[in-house]
C-alpha cells in the first residue's frame, strides 16, 4: 500500500514532464518556421523590443533597417515575431498638414490657478469670463 502513493507521484510527474516538453517542442517549431518564413521587406519585432525592416537575410542573420538610411545585423534568433500589416492601416508619407484642430500654446504667467482670457484680463476661475 505504501507504494500506491509513490506510483501515483512518479506518474503524475511523468506526465508534467511529457506536456511541457511537448508545449516547448511546439514553440521552438513554430520559431524555425517563422526564420524558415522571413523574406526581404518583412517588418519585424525583434525580442529586444525594436521594430525594423527586413533588408538582407543570411543563413543565420538578417539586416534591418530601423531607420530611413539605418541599417543594422542582427541574429535570426533574436526575431521575435513578424508584424503583420493591417488593412485598415492607411501608412501615408507625413506631408507636414495636420487635418486634426491645432491647439495653441500660450505662456504662463507663472500664477497657480489663474488663467489669461482672450480679453487679456486674469481671473482665477477659467469658467468665469
Amino acid at each position: 500500500m505504501e507504494t500506491l502513493p509513490l506510483l501515483f507521484l512518479i506518474i503524475a510527474l511523468g506526465a508534467f514532464m511529457y506536456f511541457g516538453s511537448r508545449r516547448q517542442k511546439k514553440a521552438m517549431q513554430a520559431t524555425i518556421n517563422l526564420h524558415e518564413s522571413l523574406r526581404e521587406g518583412d517588418r519585424i519585432h525583434t525580442t529586444a523590443g525594436l521594430e525594423g525592416t527586413i533588408r538582407g537575410i543570411t543563413d543565420d542573420s538578417v539586416d534591418l533597417e530601423i531607420a530611413p538610411g539605418v541599417v543594422t545585423r542582427w541574429l535570426k534568433l533574436a526575431v521575435r515575431d513578424r508584424i503583420e500589416p493591417d488593412e485598415d492601416d492607411d501608412t501615408t508619407e507625413f506631408d507636414g498638414t495636420d487635418s486634426a484642430q491645432a491647439t495653441e500654446i500660450t505662456e504662463s504667467t507663472g500664477t497657480f490657478g489663474t488663467t489669461e482670457s482672450t480679453e487679456g484680463d486674469i481671473s482665477s476661475n477659467p469658467d468665469r469670463r
